[in-house]
């Protein structure tokens, strides 16, 4: 269970209402709110800020959604499975243990990018930066969650010297619900990458909590900006094969108009001429709401 495909999702309980808070987080719950249990919760109030460690489930197994909510009511939110979450609690002892060494703050003395100690943890296709930093407020880990090739960024800051208690906190919802994330155990395969003429492809499989997916990014180069233009679909692992039939009928139906093109100037004496109706399109239509899609 990981991350895919991505997107933010609005407040999903009752115990966000009323904060002013803005829409955060990713696509471990987008568009599930319907599809999910809430298993257990714990908040933690570290100095002015709240966390919430919820743990929920759906059908495809169990995550932590980890929501960071500020002075000011603004929330910000990552997503864990429960083995990248049990991860995450053997970085915070040693973490917490660095930090314990450390002598008082001194700004004198600190790296220019504030990072004392750092970590990364991979999951899938998505990547998590544990940095412990320093700025004039104080010392504190921020915790960052990508996606590879280019997705959004979400991340939560915790005080450091909250680190102990998130820990704790984590490590009774591991013993309650475990460390199995559910879903597919087999290795992934892994990216492929087609050129055509200036044009890029990229094919990379990735697994959520929703199941397998294909994501197919073209890149192409951008005259008008020093940078590339990307664009993407999510094809659901339930549907390769119909996916694959479609593209195959129609190659065989390109690659036999080459081949005999007279054959599109014959016909009986009927009263239409060739060619001048439209066909219909054909539209395969899935099994599911489209909130059950990656």
């Amino acid at each position: 269970m990981s991350d895919i495909g991505s997107g933010d999702e609005g407040i999903s309980s009752q115990k966000y209402h009323g904060q002013g808070m803005d829409a955060g987080g990713n696509n471990f719950d987008s568009g599930q709110q319907q599809q999910e249990q809430e298993l257990a919760t714990k908040m933690l109030q570290i100095q002015s800020k709240r966390f919430y460690l919820d743990v929920k489930q759906n059908r495809r197994g169990r995550f932590i959604k980890v929501a960071e909510i500020g002075a000011d009511g603004r929330r910000s939110q990552i997503f864990l499975a429960m083995s990248t979450a049990a991860e995450f609690r053997d970085h915070l002892s040693r973490f917490s243990d660095y930090y314990s060494s450390l002598g008082p703050p001194n700004t004198d003395n600190v790296p220019d990018d504030g990072k004392l100690k750092s970590e990364m943890m991979l999951k899938d296709n998505r990547r998590y930066y544990l940095d412990l930093k320093e700025n004039s407020r104080g010392r504190f880990l921020r915790v960052s969650q990508t996606i590879t090739r280019g997705g959004p960024r979400s991340q939560i800051a915790l005080p450091a010297q909250g680190m102990i208690e998130f820990r704790d906190a984590l490590t009774d919802l591991l013993d309650d619900f475990g460390t199995d994330d559910g879903g597919y155990k087999g290795e992934l395969p892994e990216g492929r990458h087609l050129r055509v003429d200036n044009k890029n492809f990229y094919f990379d499989i990735g697994q959520n909590n929703r199941g397998i997916y294909m994501k197919v990014s073209e890149v192409v180069p951008s005259l008008q900006v020093k940078s590339n233009f990307r664009t993407a679909i999510t094809v659901p692992e339930k549907c390769w094969s119909r996916f694959r039939d479609i593209m195959a009928d129609y190659c065989d139906k390109m690659s036999r108009a080459q081949l005999s093109p007279q054959d599109t100037h014959q016909g009986g004496s009927g009263s239409g001429r060739a060619g001048s109706a439209q066909p219909g399109r054909e539209m395969d239509t899935f099994g599911g709401s489209s909130a059950s899609r990656i």
